[in-house]
């Protein structure tokens, strides 16, 4: 194996020396094992397999040799290494920690590590550093100050949350400055505050982390660094994506498997944080794969069929005071008033047959769309009765998810009075919330889990399609999404109503007995 620490870092080899006088007498090393030790300590991977006792793979070993060869060197490189969820990026992050405050416990010296946030990710890695700390050669010698700052003799690790507000004014890194997850990094924040720390030490500089959208931090360094290797030969950018990880351990490559089948090999997620591919700003939300498998065979139903277990979702929309209230059975579809041409958003209520299917040992739901209710301009105080008919009455659904956001406040807690907490959900639309709604529905679609009714001819299944076909998505910071339909396009009425339906199904209590009672009086 060859050593790629200098030989200014040896003569702290022997840390347990110093850690034996602070206990009290203990018998000399023999000159074997006092080599032994040094030998250890000068490798980083004989150090985390005897002394850590957690042996780094092939893809970790490769970039912890090229940043300590920066270290020792004094070269001040600086490194970008991205790895697939789980593959240990936080654990070479840790072993390179506790490596150097060991070896560089005598003359001192300072890493500085940040995260976007404190909690959870500073604290995560404190705890995991912590805990490789308590090797025989520094357990009982490290020190924790001021809740933020790890100590091994003369040197230290320092821990910073990267958020705007946080001041981190003053300090000075002069053994290595590590940025994770410098994907959801601020660019701003990292330039004004983080990377001045080692400008006095050119220090070692390593951003970890996994792909996005190809604007963020972590990628537009390492485009520059693929850059400079094609200048130089000098490898500064580290990219191992899920194959990799599933090359050394057979579990993990069928978890990310099932993930790909689960999710779908397109999903955003696989993509980024798996595949190591930056998704696209923006684009159409549905492609052509995706309508395929959303179109169904199974017809439209105007009533529920006898055993089956049904849920439903509402995308709630403003009332038209002025226009006239049309009666029960006025206009197409399922009894509702429904002018797909009218310049506002109509409220659409969407139903579907719930099943379960068991797919590589997880219990997953499926929906098959059957029936679409659609009002435009209806009053609320009218809508509302028909709306517990219908969920209450006639369906009996399991689940409703209902967009309580803006006037949809006052529809969903009618609704919750009347069919209880258990069956009804108000769901408000937040960045997060939406994001978390998009990868659903995404995940949905790409496993086959949510069929629409065969095409019948009808307005509301000629906007269904429409809307699917002119969904767009668009990225943002934090692995974000979010998705609507553009006004120019049409509305999202029923395309929100579809996504509302995936959340309804997860929300769906898997057995029937627990809801017994609760029937048409619920």
């Amino acid at each position: 194996m060859t050593n790629h620490t200098s030989q200014r870092a040896a003569p702290a080899a022997p840390p347990a020396g110093a850690a034996g006088r602070r206990r009290g007498p203990r018998p000399p090393f023999s000159a074997r094992r006092a080599a032994a030790l040094r030998r250890v300590a000068g490798d980083l991977e004989l150090y985390c397999r005897y002394v850590l006792r957690r042996p780094l793979r092939p893809y970790q070993l490769a970039p912890a040799r090229a940043i300590l060869a920066s270290v020792f060197g004094g070269l001040g490189r600086t490194f970008t290494v991205m790895y697939a969820r789980q593959m240990g990026k936080n654990e070479l992050s840790a072993a390179l920690e506790c490596y150097l405050l060991t070896l560089c416990q005598r003359r001192g010296g300072t890493l500085v590590k940040a995260a976007p946030t404190y909690r959870p990710q500073v604290i995560t890695s404190l705890l995991r550093l912590d805990s490789l700390l308590q090797n025989p050669l520094t357990a009982g010698q490290w020190r924790a100050r001021h809740g933020y700052i790890r100590e091994v003799g003369a040197a230290r690790a320092l821990f910073f949350s990267g958020q705007e507000h946080a001041s981190v004014v003053g300090a000075t890194a002069s053994l290595l400055l590590e940025i994770d997850e410098a994907q959801d990094f601020s660019a701003a924040k990292y330039a004004k505050d983080f990377r001045p720390m080692g400008a006095t030490g050119n220090v070692t500089t390593v951003l970890y982390g996994t792909a996005w959208d190809g604007s963020t931090l972590l990628e537009q360094t390492a485009a520059h660094h693929q850059a400079l290797e094609a200048e130089d030969g000098v490898r500064r950018h580290f990219a191992y994506d899920w194959t990799a990880g599933a090359a050394e351990v057979a579990a993990y490559g069928a978890y990310v498997a099932a993930e790909r089948d689960r999710l779908g090999e397109d999903h955003p997620l696989f993509q980024t944080q798996y595949a190591l591919r930056p998704v696209a700003g923006s684009g159409r939300l549905l492609g052509p794969a995706h309508l395929a498998q959303l179109a169904g065979t199974h017809p439209r139903e105007r009533r529920p069929q006898p055993g089956a277990v049904y849920v439903a979702a509402l995308d709630c929309a403003g009332e038209e005071e002025n226009a006239p209230s049309p009666l029960w059975g006025e206009g197409v579809g399922g009894g509702g008033h429904f002018a797909p041409a009218a310049r506002r958003d109509s409220a659409v209520l969407t139903l579907a047959r719930l099943t379960r299917t068991r797919v590589l040992g997880v219990e997953e739901p499926h929906l098959e769309i059957v029936e679409h209710y659609a009002w435009t301009g209806r009053k609320h105080r009218e809508l509302i009765p028909q709306l517990i008919d219908l969920l209450k009455n006639v369906w009996q659904v399991r689940q409703v998810v209902v967009d309580a956001t803006g006037v949809g406040g006052a529809v969903a807690s009618f609704l919750v009075g009347a069919l209880g907490p258990s069956r009804c959900t108000p769901f408000v639309f937040t960045a997060p919330s939406k994001s978390a709604l998009a990868y659903s529905l995404l995940a949905a679609v790409n496993a086959g889990r949510v069929r629409m009714y065969a095409d019948d001819g009808s307005p509301e299944a000629a906007a269904f399609w429409q809307q699917a076909r002119a969904a767009r998505y668009a990225v943002r910071a934090h692995q974000a999404l979010t998705f609507d339909v553009d006004p120019a396009e049409g509305h999202d009425d029923f395309l929100i109503s579809l996504a509302l339906l995936v959340e309804a199904a997860r929300l769906a209590p898997e057995r029937r007995a627990s809801l017994r009672g609760m029937g048409a009086g619920g």
